[in-house]
C-alpha cells in the first residue's frame, strides 16, 4: 500500500521564488533564508518521495472570483507554471500522478468532504516556490506532484477544524492505494503576514513559534483555533496557516500511530514583508 513517510511545511512567499530566479540567493539579505534549507535540499535527495501532495493555496491564476472553490485537487498528467503577470517563473512543469489523485479523489469525497476536480489548471508561486525551496533548480522536479488547493483568499474560508479532518481523510486516502508509493505530503503558505491596510508588513513571531510548537505537540489542540484568531494574531494572510493542519492530520500519530520525528526547524525574519517557517516532520519507519 501507499505510505506516507513525512510531512513538509514552508512559506511560499513569491519574492523568494524571485530571489531565486534572479540569483539574488547569497546576497546578504536572501542568504540566511536559503540557508535555513540547505539541510532540506539534503534530506529530499536522501528521502526521495514517489509523489508528493501538495497544498497550497492559489492566487488568482486558477482560479477567480468568478469560481472560488474550497478544496480542488488537480487530477491532470501535467500542469504548466502560471504566468501571474509577469510571465511564468522559469521553473520544470509540474508531472501529476493522475491514478493516486483521482483515487484520493474517489476517497476523500466518498468520506464525507466535498472536492472540486480539476483536469486541466496552471500553478503558481503558491506549488512552485515550496519545489524550488526544497529542490534547487533542476532540469525536471524530482517525482509527480497532486496539486492541492484550498481558498484562504476569499471569506468565507475553511475552518482549521475542517482542515485537520480533511487531512484525516487524505491519510486514509493514501494508506488504501494499492501500489508501494513513498508520499510526502506538504503543508504550505505563512507564517504571519498582512499586505493591506493599517496593519501592513504585521509580524507575529510569538504566534508564529507558538503554532510551530503545537504542531508538533498539540495539533488537535491547535485545530480548534478559530479563524478571527489567526487573522487578529497572525494578519489577514496568516490565515493560510491552516493548510499546514490538512498536512498535519494526515500524519500517523493522528491515527493511532507513533509520534512524528522532527528532522528540521526554521524560522527567520524577514522575507519581504512576512515571516519565513519550515518544518519537516518524519513518520517512524
Amino acid at each position: 500500500m501507499a505510505r506516507i513517510t513525512a510531512s513538509v511545511y514552508t512559506s511560499h512567499v513569491p519574492a523568494i521564488g524571485a530571489a531565486i530566479d534572479l540569483g539574488k540567493t547569497t546576497e546578504a539579505y536572501w542568504k540566511p533564508v536559503f540557508q535555513g534549507y540547505d539541510f532540506s535540499k539534503q534530506w529530499m535527495k536522501d528521502n526521495a518521495p514517489d509523489v508528493i501532495f501538495l497544498v497550497y493555496n492559489d492566487h488568482a491564476t486558477a482560479f477567480s472570483l468568478e469560481m472560488i472553490p474550497t478544496f480542488a485537487i488537480g487530477t491532470a498528467a501535467e500542469f504548466q507554471p502560471a504566468d501571474e503577470g509577469y510571465g511564468p517563473r522559469p521553473v520544470p512543469k509540474v508531472i501529476g500522478h493522475p491514478e493516486l489523485a483521482s483515487h484520493i479523489a474517489q476517497s476523500v469525497i466518498q468520506d464525507d468532504f466535498d472536492l472540486t476536480i480539476v483536469n486541466k489548471m496552471d500553478v503558481d508561486h503558491g506549488l512552485t516556490v515550496p519545489l524550488s525551496l526544497m529542490c534547487g533548480q533542476p532540469q525536471a522536479w524530482p517525482c509527480p506532484v497532486i496539486p492541492f488547493a484550498v481558498n484562504v483568499v476569499q471569506y468565507p474560508v475553511p475552518s482549521g477544524r475542517r482542515c485537520f479532518e480533511l487531512g484525516k481523510a487524505i491519510g486514509r486516502a493514501i494508506a488504501s492505494f494499492d501500489t508501494p508509493l513513498n508520499v510526502q505530503i506538504w503543508g504550505t503558505g505563512g507564517m504571519s503576514h498582512q499586505l493591506q491596510g493599517p496593519r501592513a508588513g504585521l509580524i507575529n513571531k510569538e504566534f508564529d513559534n507558538m503554532f510551530l510548537d503545537r504542531l508538533i505537540a498539540d495539533p488537535a489542540g491547535l485545530a480548534q483555533v478559530p479563524h478571527i484568531d489567526y487573522v487578529r494574531e497572525a494578519g489577514s494572510e496568516g490565515i493560510e496557516l491552516v493548510m499546514w493542519l490538512i498536512a498535519r492530520g494526515a500524519m500517523a500519530d493522528i491515527a493511532g500511530g507513533g509520534k512524528p520525528h522532527v528532522a528540521h526547524r526554521f524560522y527567520h525574519v524577514p522575507a519581504s514583508n512576512t515571516a519565513v517557517g519550515h518544518l519537516i516532520l518524519e513518520n517512524p519507519a
